[in-house]
């Protein structure tokens, strides 16, 4: 993230970003609030793609849509190249981005694991 740029937060950055997975058709985007529960983060958005190169699509063009609003993600893990992408978490500080497979979504189950919380499905709603 640039330094002399304001960073976006709350709802216009969970908008960003979920209209970045969905301009790559990720399914099942799911936002699940934090705030109340988590130091780690106030929000996580999870989606999913058909495959590992998928996941890959995805994830790209979150960082670089997010990139044209002067936003990088402070880390991101298992997006490397010619590494497995079947899991691709990006941290954009107070929301971490979860890229998966269904498969590995299933087996890890953070919705469930998250289960008191608010749990919100974006998939078919308008962004920008």
């Amino acid at each position: 993230m640039s330094k002399s740029s304001k960073p976006m937060r709350g709802a216009p950055l969970l908008r960003a970003i979920a209209g970045a997975a969905l301009d790559k058709k990720a399914d099942d985007v799911t936002v699940l609030n934090l705030s109340r529960e988590s130091g780690i983060a106030d929000w996580f958005i999870i989606c999913q793609g058909d495959n590992a190169l998928h996941n890959k699509a995805i994830a790209d063009n979150i960082e670089a849509e997010l990139g044209k609003r002067g936003m990088s993600p402070w880390h991101v893990e298992g997006a490397s190249s010619g590494g497995d992408c079947r899991w691709i978490v990006m941290d954009f500080s107070d929301v971490i981005v979860h890229v998966m497979t269904q498969q590995v979504r299933e087996y890890y189950d953070l919705e469930g694991l998250w289960n008191r919380i608010d749990i919100k499905d974006i998939e078919n709603q308008p962004h920008e």
